[in-house]
């Protein structure tokens, strides 16, 4: 796409949405929220219309506090900070994009007066490593209770170096209709995630030293880097669809004037619930040059002219529970549910019915399909209702199928506490969970990798807490874990469960200083890991932002600067021919600062950015690897904007 084109005609957009809103009255939307699985509670949440750090989430490089990145916009990526890491899923494939997909925790719906679309487009680099991102997000209300939504988001991103190129549009609808008896959420998306895989550049000379490989030269052309492969790319395509049904039964609550009732209210004393999910995904691998697989891949199972690897699950589970909610009465201080699950997974891969009797003979006998059936029940105690105490706990247990015996034991508590004539908002959550491994990491087949495995269930406990105190706009955080049979892939790329226990301390301090319009953000996170073989992680990772904040009339403007940095740890290797992020203990990546100068702006209702990323390139170090073999993105010019239309 012609990226000034699409930009130019934003903007004449911009400049019609003005003049109409000056005309007409504009209704800001009134709430937004989330929903949690499997019973559909809501919790408030943001729409996203701050332009402060708009620009800061453009940045592959920095997406995390401490990210190793294959390098490329909407490509994959490793958060190296234990306590932000969510658990590997069933397809374990498609975990290394966890950033650029949606999935219903995410998603955010609203609930507005009148219709709002959400547009933006953000673009950066020259025509040989463009990075195009288009996104869209609409809401709109049929009436006060029903609520209809859409979003898309496109990215293009040619890479800076070569054969690195990523297409990804992912789409979907949301639905929700709150009333007295029913209520309904539901949210549905399809994705589809085409890599270029390129394993990394051939020789880390060309960014350390080019003038020591290139004969005395000592500029290079990112794109004239030799990569590793060169006729590669996966797929990761899917969808999921997730409809969460409640119906409330109670009674009608009238209020009274003289003998005319002026007012009913509904209240609600039990509700019963059902939620639906389907989940399907396939990753795709292919490689049809024979001398460049068979350099290199150590193994080839199954055809050693191509590789055409194909991957695929799906999975619909159905829970159906009741509940007794909270607040009908004034002793009814809390919420209980029970609830029950089925589910039914069906996992397919790459069938063995090749003559590949020269080849390297398979290691394991897996079959070409698998279906499975898992029961399990739970319960909820819950109470979302009060200033001073909030709590939430879940319990679920397995009890058929490969799941069972499986324990997942979650909670949060939060309180408020006056000090010093503010209110300092104190959490602790924990959590135990008792886990069989995900069906791929136990049965494999591939033309490069094989397995079978009979892992043991792996075991997790973690104690945390959160400290907030709003007037010196502080937060500490603490959370020790452990880890027993942690399961994990091996410098071979190979699944391995490391059978001892292993510790995890992390602490983390956020604080925001402000003198006038000078405002200075530092997050630091410190964590230890007790055997840094099986859990490598870095000791520092600190996130420091200083920016510059005023008016030009009616202009808001944050100018600023920002910095990623964390301390040298084994960084994982990556497999392109899986997605899987690898242990490895030859080589440590870090010590270097990732800084981004950036100007982001907001006009009424229009915000966007201009942006120089990786503005420190060849400043301090030239050793800008965040894992073996993918260095970042060199320094590029980034621009964009985001409107936001109500009519």
């Amino acid at each position: 796409m012609n990226r000034y084109i699409v930009l130019t005609f934003i903007l004449i957009c911009v400049c019609a949405a003005e003049g109409y809103a000056k005309k007409k009255t504009v209704v800001e939307p009134s709430y937004a929220w989330q929903m949690t699985r499997p019973l559909g509670l809501r919790y408030e949440s943001t729409i996203d219309t701050l332009f402060q750090d708009y620009a800061q989430r453009f940045v592959p490089g920095a997406i995390y506090d401490a990210t190793a990145t294959t390098g490329n916009y909407g490509a994959q990526a490793y958060n190296a900070v234990w306590m932000d890491q969510t658990a590997r899923s069933d397809f374990f494939f498609r975990d290394g994009l966890e950033h650029w997909l949606p999935s219903p925790d995410k998603h955010v719906f609203y609930n507005t007066r009148i219709p709002m679309t959400l547009v933006s487009y953000n673009t950066g680099g020259g025509r040989d490593n463009a990075q195009d991102h288009l996104g869209l997000t609409f809401s709109g209300n049929v009436n006060s209770r029903l609520q209809i939504g859409a979003m898309l988001n496109y990215i293009y991103s040619k890479g800076c170096y070569n054969y690195q190129s990523d297409k990804d549009l992912d789409w979907g609808f949301s639905a929700s209709y709150i009333g007295d008896r029913y209520e309904f959420q539901g949210f549905g998306y399809h994705y589809n995630l085409v890599n270029k895989e390129n394993g990394g550049i051939t020789d880390s000379l060309y960014i350390l030293d080019p003038a020591l490989i290139q004969g005395g030269v000592t500029s290079v052309d990112p794109k004239t880097i030799p990569t590793r492969l060169s006729n590669a790319h996966t797929r990761n395509k899917g969808q999921h669809i997730t409809l969460n049904n409640r119906y409330k039964v109670g009674y009608w609550e009238e209020q009274m004037e003289g003998d005319s009732v002026v007012s009913r209210t509904y209240i609600p004393v039990t509700s019963f619930f059902w939620n639906f999910d389907y989940d399907a995904a396939r990753h795709i691998f292919r490689d049809d040059a024979s001398g460049e697989i068979s350099n290199y891949f150590d193994n080839i199972y199954l055809n050693n002219k191509e590789t055409g690897d194909e991957t695929s699950y799906w999975s619909i589970s159905n829970t159906v529970g009741i509940s007794l909610l909270e607040g009908f009465h004034r002793y009814a201080k809390f919420g209980l549910a029970a609830y029950a699950k089925h589910e039914v997974a069906r996992y397919t891969q790459t069938a063995d019915t090749l003559d590949h009797t020269d080849l390297t003979p398979l290691p394991a006998s897996v079959l070409p399909y698998e279906t499975e059936h898992n029961v399990s029940i739970g319960g909820q105690l819950t109470k979302q209702r009060g200033s001073i105490l909030t709590y939430m706990a879940t319990a679920e247990f397995g009890i058929t199928g490969r799941r069972s015996g499986d324990v997942n034991l979650n909670g949060q508590l939060t309180t408020r506490v006056p000090l010093l004539g503010d209110t300092v908002a104190v959490t602790a959550h924990g959590a135990f969970t008792n886990t069989a491994a995900p069906y791929f990491m136990q049965h494999f087949v591939s033309n490069h990798f094989a397995w079978e495995n009979d892992f043991s269930k792996e075991r997790r406990v973690r104690v945390g807490g959160r400290v907030t105190v709003p007037h010196t706009a502080t937060t500490l955080e603490a959370e020790v874990s452990n880890v027993e049979n942690y399961l994990y892939f091996n410098r071979q790329f190979l699944p391995q469960c490391h059978g001892d226990n292993v510790q995890i301390f992390s602490a983390r301090v956020s604080q925001l200083l402000k003198a006038g319009p000078l405002s200075w953000y530092n997050r630091i996170t410190y964590q230890t890991s007790s055997n840094e073989q099986v859990i490598p992680l870095p000791k520092l990772a600190i996130y420091s932002n200083l920016n510059l904040n005023f008016k030009i009339a009616t202009l808001s403007v944050q100018l600023g600067m920002d910095c990623h940095y964390y301390t040298r740890y084994y960084a994982p290797n990556y497999q392109p021919a899986t997605g899987a992020f690898a242990n490895q203990q030859e080589v440590k990546f870090g010590n270097y600062p990732l800084m981004n100068a950036y100007a982001n702006l907001k006009l009424s209702k229009t915000r966007f950015y201009i942006m120089l990323s990786h503005i420190n390139q060849g400043w301090f170090s030239s050793d800008y690897f965040s894992m073996r073999h993918y260095p970042l993105n060199p320094r590029r010019f980034q621009i964009g904007l985001s409107v936001e239309f109500t009519n």
